[in-house]
């Protein structure tokens, strides 16, 4: 084998080397990367997991702070009219603000998206909205509903009913179709500001969706799940 020869092995050698080398380097990237993924991915559900369970406890002692403060004011207002006044007020106020669950007469909405048999070229129309919901409880409030819940959720003060993507969210929970909005207050009044024409049942039923009403006895309400906190309202003395 001539020096011209031997070059040429020793340069096809060398590439082949180079190559074997570069797919190495890459096969080993690969692998710390998809290592290096799995452990982030690990550690976030670590955290979330954490927060949950971080939140969990603190709702817990939240209910049982509740529950050993009732006990103390129910011995502190035996046999005193004046603490006992103050004790019904607590309540009531309790109610009005969403944390006690609650029950009386009202009206019970369902709304639900059209079905998917439905030909209608606008398909946004055949979809509940949470604007939909939004005009629906703001209808109830105006008739003088003292208490509403949507699938569940209770609205306070603080609750917001909003959109992210498709995902609906009520006191950042989410919900779906169909939509159950229950309120207490005057049979008459609710259900006759929500089904008369024009309403937004009608509207909400002009794209195909299901906007019923009916009248219902002794509902049941939930409390508040949440915690409500307030960062900016101070008391004016």
């Amino acid at each position: 084998m001539n020096k011209k020869q031997i070059s040429i092995t020793l340069g096809i050698m060398c590439f082949l080397l180079t190559i074997a080398i570069c797919v190495q380097i890459r096969t080993t990237n690969l692998a710390n990367s998809t290592v290096s993924q799995t452990l982030s991915d690990n550690e976030l559900r670590d955290q979330v997991l954490k927060m949950k369970e971080r939140y969990d406890n603190t709702y817990r002692e939240i209910e049982n702070a509740q529950k050993e403060l009732e006990k103390i004011r129910l011995t502190a207002t035996q046999n005193d009219k004046t603490a006992e006044a103050k004790e019904q007020e607590l309540k009531e106020n309790n109610m009005i603000l969403g944390n006690t669950d609650v029950t009386g007469d009202g009206v019970e909405i369902v709304l639900e998206d059209a079905k998917a048999s439905n030909t209608s070229l606008n398909l946004s129309a055949q979809l509940i909205h949470y604007s939909d919901i939004q005009l629906v409880v703001n209808e109830l409030k105006n008739a003088g509903a003292e208490a509403i819940e949507v699938n569940g959720q209770r609205l306070v003060a603080t609750s917001a009913i909003t959109c992210e993507g498709n995902i609906i969210k009520i006191n950042n929970e989410r919900i779906g179709s169909p939509f159950t909005i229950r309120a207490i207050g005057s049979q008459e009044l609710l259900y006759g500001g929500l089904s008369r024409i024009g309403s937004i049942l009608d509207v909400i039923r002009d794209g195909g969706n299901t906007a019923n009403i009916t009248k219902v006895d002794d509902i049941t309400i939930p409390k508040y799940s949440g915690v409500i906190s307030y960062k900016y309202l101070k008391e004016n003395k």
